[in-house]
This record gives structure tokens, sequence and C-alpha cells, in this order.
């Protein structure tokens, strides 16, 4: 089944059995349920927050999309980030990781360095050679890594990864929250989890905040979901409803999204002002060939260099379509400096060497005219 056809009827495709018939899987929000009632059926419910109707729905949808065994919904993104950590690592373990990662990500794990003695590595995912030293040198309980990686938007070559992390016996995550499993399946790449927020692309609508963890394998998913109901990380079931609004459109969302953002792209890199635009969907982008190789669909972010911070603040400011926002993949136009916002926790140290400043800004591009937001853009720079 393609992509767009398992989205576009999520009661059919989540194998939800309703005795009316909904054409969208009903909210069953309740805390408990009536185990009497439920004499003969073939999944038995009792407490929602370790299972509910509504919820396991959603994870069947997203099972499939990943093509993964089972998947477990978390009330946020970095909630499925703890609970894969939770699960794989124990005390004194080392992760590896890409350097350029989602600022959730670098605060959880310098807290559990503090509290659980977990030692993280971090390295440059493009370069296979560095990620093998340092598999032949540690002993690595988890790869994990983002794909395009956030904000320096580097591709990672998944199926080489993957390749490695079998070589080396070694679990291999891949945080899929840019990209989504409409434009990669990081299962079928090889990974061992695929695990993404919702709040992002797949709801699009910034109405809510919530992730998942997809597993490859039975024996996974069920840990996933232990440690996930023992740490109470369930994904509430109105929060499920207003995730799954957005999927129907996902794909289409996203094509459109990636046509304007390309465009917006060209633009920028005509402004003086601009030293450089990264999105893989320029053709000279330096990864272009596997970026389009990768993913079907390139995600609506781009990341630019301005020459100095006062003209970045400028740009931030004094744009009208654009807010000056957190997170990306939404309908709404934003902007944002990381190392101010979404990366603050990151040391500067830590920013320098991915090439990130206070003149950096990541740019997410939405669903107005694009003509509209060139425009917008194009005022702010100029605006004195």
């Amino acid at each position: 089944m393609k992509i767009e056809t398992l989205l576009a009827n999520l009661a059919l495709n989540s194998d939800f059995k309703d005795p009316y018939g909904a054409s969208h899987f009903p909210i069953y929000n309740t805390a408990t349920f009536d185990l009497k009632k439920q004499e003969g059926n073939d999944r038995i419910y009792d407490y929602s927050r370790s299972d509910n109707p509504t919820r396991n729905a959603l994870e069947n949808i997203f099972a499939k999309a990943e093509n993964g065994f089972g998947c477990v919904c978390t009330n946020t993104g970095i909630a499925a980030i703890s609970v894969l950590f939770e699960m794989v690592l124990k005390n004194g373990d080392t992760v590896l990781v890409e350097n350029d990662s989602y600022g959730g990500t670098y605060r959880l794990l310098k807290v559990l360095s503090e509290k659980n003695n977990i030692k993280t590595i971090y390295t440059n995912f493009t370069n296979l050679n560095l990620v093998e030293e340092e598999l032949k040198n540690n002993e690595i309980a988890l790869i994990l890594c983002e794909s395009p990686t956030n904000p320096s938007l580097k591709i990672i070559d998944l199926e080489e990864i993957g390749k490695l992390s079998k070589k080396y016996n070694t679990l291999f995550a891949v945080d899929n929250s840019m990209a989504t499993f409409v434009s990669q399946k990081p299962l079928d790449l090889g990974a061992d989890f695929s695990v993404f927020s919702t709040t992002k692309f797949i709801s699009g609508h910034g109405s809510v905040t919530a992730g998942a963890v997809v597993s490859k394998t039975k024996e996974l998913h069920q840990k996933v979901r232990f440690f996930a109901n023992a740490y109470g990380n369930a994904q509430s079931p109105m929060d499920v409803y207003l995730t799954s609004l957005g999927l129907p459109t996902l794909v289409y969302r996203m094509k459109a999204q990636e046509e304007s953002a390309l465009k917006i792209a060209k633009f920028l890199k005509t402004i003086p002002q601009i030293k450089s635009v990264k999105f893989p969907a320029l053709e000279d982008f330096e990864q272009y060939d596997l970026a389009k190789k990768q993913m079907n669909i390139i995600p609506a972010v781009l990341t630019i260099q301005l020459e100095n911070e006062e003209t970045a603040n400028l740009l931030i400011n004094n744009t009208r379509l654009f807010g000056k926002k957190v997170s990306f993949g939404t309908s709404d136009s934003r902007l944002e400096i990381p190392a101010k916002m979404s990366h603050a926790t990151n040391s500067k140290d830590s920013l320098a060497s991915k090439g990130i400043d206070n003149a950096t800004v990541r740019i997410s591009i939405g669903l107005e005219n694009t003509e509209d937001l060139i425009e917008d853009l194009s005022q702010a720079l100029h605006k004195n």
C-alpha cells in the first residue's frame, strides 16, 4: 500500500474495530474500562496509561508507515527519545551520537551523564571512517542520529551506518522527525528504531506536542512498551486525535512546502547580506545526490548564515509572516536563531564546532503563498 493510501483512510487502515463504522477513529477519552463488558473481545483494556483504543489505532498506522513491528506513542517527541534511552541504556553505557543533534537530545544526554554515568561520544556521521573508529575502540550500546541533522542539515548515509551497527552488534536509532516516514524509512535502511516528534510535519498544525517510537522487531517493541507504561509517557487520546488530523494531508503538504522552500532558497542566494544558504534540494548542496537518493521529499527547512548578528536580528524582528518560534514543519512559516533558542543549552564551543553562531538562522517554510513569503523576507532585510 502506498503511503498516500495508508494515510487517507485512518479508521480502515489502522485495523480499528468500530461497531458504528466511524470514518475517523473515535476518541476514547476515559481513564478506565469495565472489564466485565469486554468479555469475548480480541483485546482487553483496563487503564489508558497502559493501552487505549484511540492510541493503539494511531500506533498501528505509524508501525505500517515505517514498516516496523510495532509503535509506542508518547506525549512529546523528547519523551520518545527518553523512553528509548531508558530501555536501551544502563548505568555506565556509552552512546554514539551525530555531533549535530537536537538541542533537547543534547540536554537529556547531559542529564543522563550526571545522573546515570552515561557516556556520550559525539562525532561527524558524514565521515564513516570516524564512526567506525569509535565503534572499534568503544563498547557502544546505541547509535543515534538525525538526517537531515538539525540545524546544519547534513545528510547521513543511514544505510551505511546501519551496516556498521550490524557489524559491531550495536543498536541503531534514527530521529526521523524532520524527514518523516513519507520521505524516508529508517527501518528499511538498517535502523532498529525510528523515533520522531509528531509535533512537527506529521501533525502539521502546531496544535499538539507528541512523539513515537517504532521498533523493527517484536522483542524490541515489547521492551519499549514496557518502559513507556512504567514511566507513564503515554500520549492522551485527545492528543492522538489532534495528531491524526494532519495525516491525510501529510504527503501533499510536504510536497508543496518543498516546492516553496526551493524557490525561497534560490531567492535567498541572491541576497548580499546572506553568506550561505543550506537546503538539500539545491543542486549545489554538498550532499545533493545522497539527499535525493535517500529521501522522496526534502523537508522544508533551510539554514542560512547572515553577515553578522545584527542582520540576523533584523531579519527575525522585521518579518511579518514569519513568527519568531521554535520547532518546524507547521503550516505557518517561522524563523529562529538556534544558538539562542532551540539549541541554547549547547555550549558555545559545541555550537562553534558545527559552524553555528548568533548569525545562523533556521527557517521553516509553511503553506503561505511563496511570493508573499519572498516579499516579506526581502522587506525585512532592507528595513532600516
